[in-house]
């Protein structure tokens, strides 16, 4: 991911140096209009003509009494979602609410990361809401992730999320909905991605002109994690807010399936690496079965040495005493001791499911009366 390097200056527009949307004479006087606003709905649109008059109605019915402006990029629809979005237009022009619609016409979309970026750019707000469109915002969504995004300035705000359908996704929305302040950093690790999801973001466009502009790969790159992890490595904070401000809808159709398992592996991977084990001197994977050695497999010949165990809860893992590592070219062949959590010595990487134990890792983890982020991080 291309990041930002040298000094950060507030209000930068560096970002639209670089990218010039395609945008009307007409648009470019309303943006000069809405220059003010002081917070700008980013939203990147293909084929979502299904879900655009519920996403719409519900930015238009926003409790905010700040200049609110919506900027939307059309990565190539092919269907009528541009003309039904220009529809909307009078109504939101009632409301006080200007609105910036660009896009572009060739034979492919060129994905989620450049049409967000292409919207930040043409947009004018000092706060960035960025919303899918085939989501549907609360009333009050605005107004308290703007009081949230004023309180932490240098933060991604996220909220709480209803999924739609009801039920789906299950244990991925609890985890969304239920992280501890403290966990929204300690759980950055996990196979869930970033611990406020990216169709709740809102935060400062100094903040995005700092860590920005996402990643523009195109289909199959998880543009909003790395974002995130670059917000992070910036030293940007992560805050909920604490109420269902979206309802966030699951379909086959979400640009989220394109992105693959092995890559998001190698991000993570990667990540942990960096921030957490480069730094310790020793530590123990908390899984001795296949995560736990896939885990340990993809680590840095630096980092596998400092594994000084695998622990389990499994006799039958631990009954060979010793995962033997075949792939190895060292001679002889590294050998790890697998040994009963109660007889292994922190810190841990924990590669046990979340929510798959019955409450039993929970337990295990707090009768070691261990502290999460600094003696264990969960990563699966």
């Amino acid at each position: 991911m291309s990041s930002s390097s040298g000094e950060f200056e507030p209000g930068s527009k560096r970002l639209c140096t670089r990218i010039r949307p395609q945008i009307s004479s007409h648009e470019r006087a309303e943006a000069a209009e809405g220059s003010s606003a002081e917070v700008s709905v980013i939203m990147p649109v293909y084929n979502a003509c299904d879900w655009l008059n519920e996403c719409l109605g519900s930015i238009l019915q926003q409790d905010f009494q700040g200049s609110l402006e919506l900027s939307v990029y059309d990565d190539a629809s092919t269907d009528n979602s541009r003309e039904l979005i220009e529809s909307w237009r009078e109504r939101f022009k009632e409301r006080g609410v200007s609105v910036m619609i660009s896009g572009h016409n060739s034979t492919s979309p060129r994905g989620v990361g450049f049409a967000k970026n292409q919207a930040v750019c043409q947009s004018s707000g000092r706060y960035l809401c960025f919303q899918d469109a085939d989501d549907v915002m609360m009333p009050q969504r605005v107004r308290l992730q703007h009081e949230a995004a004023t309180l932490n300035p240098t933060a991604i705000v996220g909220c709480k999320v209803c999924r739609i359908p009801e039920g789906s996704t299950e244990r991925y929305t609890r985890w969304i909905n239920s992280l501890t302040p403290e966990q929204l950093l300690t759980q950055v690790y996990t196979s869930h991605g970033p611990t406020v999801v990216m169709p709740t973001w809102f935060c400062s466009r100094d903040l995005f002109q700092k860590v920005g502009p996402f990643n523009e790969g195109g289909k199959g790159i998880p543009e909003d994690l790395l974002f995130f992890y670059e917000s992070l490595r910036h030293g940007g904070g992560v805050v909920r807010v604490d109420e269902c401000l979206l309802v966030y809808r699951y379909h086959e159709r979400a640009a989220t399936h394109s992105v693959l398992e092995d890559t998001i592996w190698s991000l993570r991977v990667n990540f942990l690496q960096e921030r957490v084990l480069n730094q310790w001197e020793s530590f123990t994977i908390w899984n001795a079965g296949k995560q736990g050695r896939k885990l340990y497999r993809s680590l840095s010949p630096a980092n596998q040495k400092k594994v000084k165990a695998f622990c389990d809860v499994d006799e039958n893992k631990m009954k060979k005493g010793f995962y033997t590592y075949e792939e190895s070219k060292e001679r002889p062949k590294p050998k790890i001791p697998v040994v009963h959590f109660k007889n292994a010595s922190p810190p841990f990487i924990v590669c046990v499911k979340l929510d798959m134990t019955h409450g039993v890792l929970e337990e295990n983890l707090m009768s070691l009366q261990l502290k999460e982020g600094i003696q264990y991080y969960h990563f699966n």
